[in-house]
């Protein structure tokens, strides 16, 4: 099977083009295998690129542990690269659909021939309705909501971008924050019936935040495209940042860039990179 290995963020995936035919017997044993950093090639997950229905692209995506991903927005953007830079798309904006949900890509830096370094993606409306997210509560919505944690009283709030996702913010920045322990018992805790990613933000100003992230099914990754979208939208719910503002956040592998409104009917936008690692043939597979 030839691959190409790409990363944004540090969110590394390896991605493998079905745009021609190409059918993996298994696909979710293939993201196991090739995922795993001491016997296979090493990622956060597979996402296979194919021919859209109701977009240009398809990009059906797994996690290291062979689970299925609604979305990714590091990985969307490396998709973006992978038919621009491979010259399956002509234009500069196209779309590609993840389980059902349509995302609108521009390529935002590098005359028409080059290769792409930057993409900026429509990434929907946030979902903050409870059930929709899915969590178990009464309420509506999950805002600054108490949860125990490990014996810990946390204050979450819950965002979908397509995949779940809770919210803590810290009175500190994250770096020494115990994310690998702590961060297990959140993805299980049975107040998210579908497991739940798990963002700890701290935020430094009103346009600037610092965030770790726990990825169900995966682990800590280096960055979290979904997840950093609705940390900014919990931030701009908790008046923590401005709304309509761009919103920098600093991840363990780098920048991106997060515009959101603050109306729910309004779209969030993130603009970031994507990198081409190398290419390669795995056996086995």
């Amino acid at each position: 099977m030839i691959f190409t290995k790409m990363q944004g963020c540090g969110n590394d995936y390896v991605y493998v083009d079905c745009t021609n035919g190409l059918q993996i017997k298994d696909e979710a044993l293939a993201a196991q295998k090739v995922s795993d950093r001491h016997f296979g090639i090493g990622s956060d997950g597979l996402i296979l690129i194919k021919k859209g229905h109701l977009a240009d692209f398809e990009m059906v995506m797994y996690n290291a542990d062979g689970s299925r991903s609604q979305m990714c927005g590091n990985g969307i953007r490396c998709v973006a690269k992978y038919v621009y830079d491979k010259k399956l798309t002509n234009g500069r904006e196209f779309t590609i659909e993840s389980m059902g949900a349509v995302k609108h890509i521009t390529i935002t830096s590098g005359e028409p021939g080059d290769k792409v370094c930057y993409a900026r993606v429509d990434m929907g409306k946030p979902i903050l309705q409870a059930e929709k997210i899915p969590v178990l509560t009464t309420g509506s919505k999950v805002i600054m909501h108490p949860l125990n944690v490990a014996g810990t009283e946390y204050k979450i709030t819950c965002v979908s971008m397509g995949n779940p996702h809770a919210v803590v913010f810290l009175d500190k920045k994250p770096a020494e924050f115990d994310v690998c322990g702590i961060g297990p018992s959140f993805e299980h805790n049975e107040f998210f019936p579908e497991r739940t990613n798990t963002e700890f933000a701290y935020v430094a100003d009103r346009r600037t935040i610092f965030m770790r992230v726990w990825e169900r099914g995966t682990g800590e990754t280096l960055a979290c495209g979904t997840g950093t979208c609705a940390t900014v939208v919990a931030a701009i719910l908790n008046g923590l940042v401005d709304a309509g503002e761009k919103i920098t956040v600093h991840l363990l592998g780098g920048d991106l860039e997060i515009e959101w409104s603050g109306n729910e009917a309004d779209s969030v936008f993130m603009t970031g990179p994507a990198t081409t690692v190398f290419e390669g043939e795995i056996e086995g597979v």
